[in-house]
């Protein structure tokens, strides 16, 4: 892999330094350019950016007009106001799988429990995100017995030693939480984003795989590594930082205009 970029980094890199520059930046994000990050912006804390990351599947724009249909307050709530209030559904999850999982984070919240502080249980002793999302996604299995498949699908499997899944809408929350530009948030400094893991979509692995950066046939974990260490010959320290523009330029179609 890194012969084979060697014979192209030139090019390539300056074209990612460029749309680096040009789309990690607020005016990307809109209600007419919507992503996820339009409506955590506007907490910008840890909780509320975990459920936007997590209802980050399917339909860009229907997964914003959800998100803002959210009263993020009740994360805050009592079980049964929570119960009471949200009323609504997303694709594969029903109202009583949102429910739960709002007084599944409710209850961390009760016990002033940080999302950083679990993760880091699992992170610090090889500084491997998968690790740290092991002991996450445990915790809140553990604090809550509701289960579902609507339920599951969103909180992900906990990840094993043969993990396949690319775990793409936690790599996104990790890469908001680590990360800090005029996108991402820094909330979590004690991870280091050269751990970050590429939150890969159809449209990153798309472009990926046209710009040679993926040779991996199938979209999966493998892929999802190989995309992150192509990633690193540009920017050991912080691989993730082109992710938002390689996922722009797959969505926009931009690739298929001859980058």
């Amino acid at each position: 892999m890194k012969k084979r970029l060697k014979a192209t980094s030139s090019a390539l890199y300056k074209r990612l330094e460029e749309e680096v520059l040009k789309r990690n930046c607020l005016t990307e994000i809109s209600l007419l350019n919507p992503d996820p990050l339009l409506v955590a912006s506007r907490y910008k804390d840890e909780y509320s950016a975990l459920v936007c990351a997590l209802f980050a599947y399917g339909n860009v724009t229907a997964i914003v007009r959800f998100l803002l249909s959210i009263d993020f307050a009740l994360l805050s709530a009592s079980e049964e106001e929570i119960r009471r209030s949200l009323r609504c559904y997303y694709r594969f999850q029903t109202v009583r799988d949102i429910q739960e999982f709002f007084i599944t984070l409710s209850r961390l919240k009760a016990k002033n429990s940080s999302l950083q502080k679990i993760f880091l249980e699992g992170y610090v002793l090889h500084q491997n995100v998968m690790e740290g999302l092991e002991s996450l996604i445990s915790h809140l299995y553990d604090i809550n017995t509701y289960r579902s498949k609507g339920y599951q699908f969103l909180l992900s499997k906990i990840p094993s030693q043969k993990v396949s899944s690319p775990y793409k809408r936690w790599h996104l929350y990790l890469r908001w939480m680590v990360r800090q530009d005029c996108l991402d948030f820094g909330l979590w400094e004690e991870v280091s984003p050269k751990d970050l893991l590429i939150p890969l979509d159809v449209h990153t692995f798309n472009v990926g795989k046209s710009l040679g950066l993926i040779t991996h046939p199938r979209y999966n974990f493998k892929a999802v590594i190989e995309l992150t260490e192509s990633l690193k010959y540009f920017d050991e320290n912080d691989p993730i930082k082109y992710d938002f523009a390689l996922y722009r330029l797959g969505q926009e179609k931009i690739i298929s205009k001859g980058m």
